[in-house]
């Protein structure tokens, strides 16, 4: 079972893919906001780590993005291991 530490690292790699899609979408943080009926505010924190998503989260946030959640699931594994 992974230690809190070892989920942190994890984790590390989340908020800049969130604003990743965002950007190659071509949306502002309010923008994507609007669409997912989220705060602005809830959007950068969800960038910058200050909080953490969960699963139905990151799926609001790629349809938001026009991304396909599965496949932006897949990418993300993917860049774990560089």
């Amino acid at each position: 079972m992974p230690t809190k530490r070892n989920q942190a690292l994890i984790y590390r790699k989340v908020p800049p893919f969130l604003r990743a899609l965002r950007e190659n979408a071509g949306l502002t943080q309010r923008e994507l906001a609007d669409r997912i009926r989220q705060s602005q505010w809830w959007v950068a924190r969800s960038e910058t780590g200050s909080r953490r998503i969960d699963v139905a989260e990151f799926v609001e946030f790629c349809i938001g993005c026009k991304v396909d959640p599965a496949k932006a699931l897949t990418e993300l594994a993917r860049s774990r291991n560089r």
